[in-house]
């Protein structure tokens, strides 16, 4: 993925299976044994919008959080089901990054150790290679001994290129921070010591907060490739529930600024639609 060009990559998921009629309560991830149709159509629908690369229906299909569902036999069968959905909408010409989000468990609390982590990542690793994945999309990360874990597992138990990306809020002070107290430059300098290849941030920020996550990360570090995914907004609540104001219009106006900051792929994470990342593929081919 390291072509010298910008690439976009895909749009939100979970959403999406709601609009195809997943159930409150029903596990997300088993939907690519269940539904594979609808999830390599998921994967298809942004790759027509102009995507370079799709994620896959993998977000928490660890063991600890399909445990919660009762699945955590299926770890394996569920991982390479979803990377084979992908593979096919993508076929040979486009990159499959296989999303690997985090646990929910907390060393602090003494839920896990590194080594649980590890064997876990590395279970999920495994088998999203095996159905056919180009990289791993280690994402929304907090933690940086859960996302070194996922890191060391990934290039220790396949071939895949790793990508880690970590999810920051800004503070009262005015700093970005992830839940766990990391700065941008902290969190990428442990995933690159961690062997990452790419690094960057998702969720948690719009466009316009991510630019300065960007300049933070390509100020420590003028080579690295950095991916961004980022939300359409900052959620507001309308009627009890999260809406995400940002437009295609509105996400394709903020590319030029992010690029400038130092993004090298750049796609979208809550709220976004094929509609959004058709317009920043737009945006980018006419630059």
């Amino acid at each position: 993925m390291k072509t010298g060009r910008v690439l976009v990559s895909d749009g939100a998921w979970g959403t999406f299976l709601y609009r195809k009629g997943l159930q409150a309560g029903e596990c997300p991830e088993e939907w690519s044994l269940t539904h594979p149709d609808e999830v390599e159509d998921i994967a298809r629908s942004y790759l027509r919008a102009g995507a370079d690369m799709v994620e896959t229906n993998s977000f928490g299909a660890n063991y600890y959080k399909l445990k919660h569902f009762g699945l955590q036999d299926k770890v394996g069968a569920i991982n390479e089901a979803a990377a084979q959905a992908s593979r096919r909408a993508a076929g040979e010409e486009k990159y499959v990054i296989a999303s690997v989000g985090p646990t929910g468990k907390l060393l602090l609390m003494g839920d896990v150790t590194e080594d649980d982590f590890y064997r876990c990542f590395r279970e999920q690793a495994v088998a999203l290679e095996r159905g056919g994945a180009d990289a791993l999309c280690i994402e929304t990360m907090s933690d940086a001994a859960e996302a070194v874990a996922a890191i060391r597992a990934a290039r220790e138990h396949t071939r895949l290129e790793v990508i880690a990306t970590f999810t920051f809020e800004k503070t009262a002070q005015g700093e970005f921070r992830t839940m766990m107290g990391l700065t941008p430059v902290e969190a990428v300098r442990q995933a690159l010591d961690a062997g990452a290849d790419i690094v960057g941030a998702n969720c948690g920020n719009g466009m316009e907060r991510m630019i300065e996550i960007v300049r933070e990360i390509r100020a420590a570090w003028p080579d690295v490739y950095i991916l961004i995914h980022a939300n359409a907004g900052l959620p507001v609540r309308v009627k009890g529930e999260d809406v995400f104001p940002e437009t295609p219009e509105m996400m394709a106006a903020l590319t030029p600024a992010l690029l400038e900051a130092g993004a090298n792929i750049i796609g979208g994470c809550c709220g976004t639609t094929p509609a959004h990342i058709a317009a920043i593929q737009s945006t980018i081919s006419r630059l």
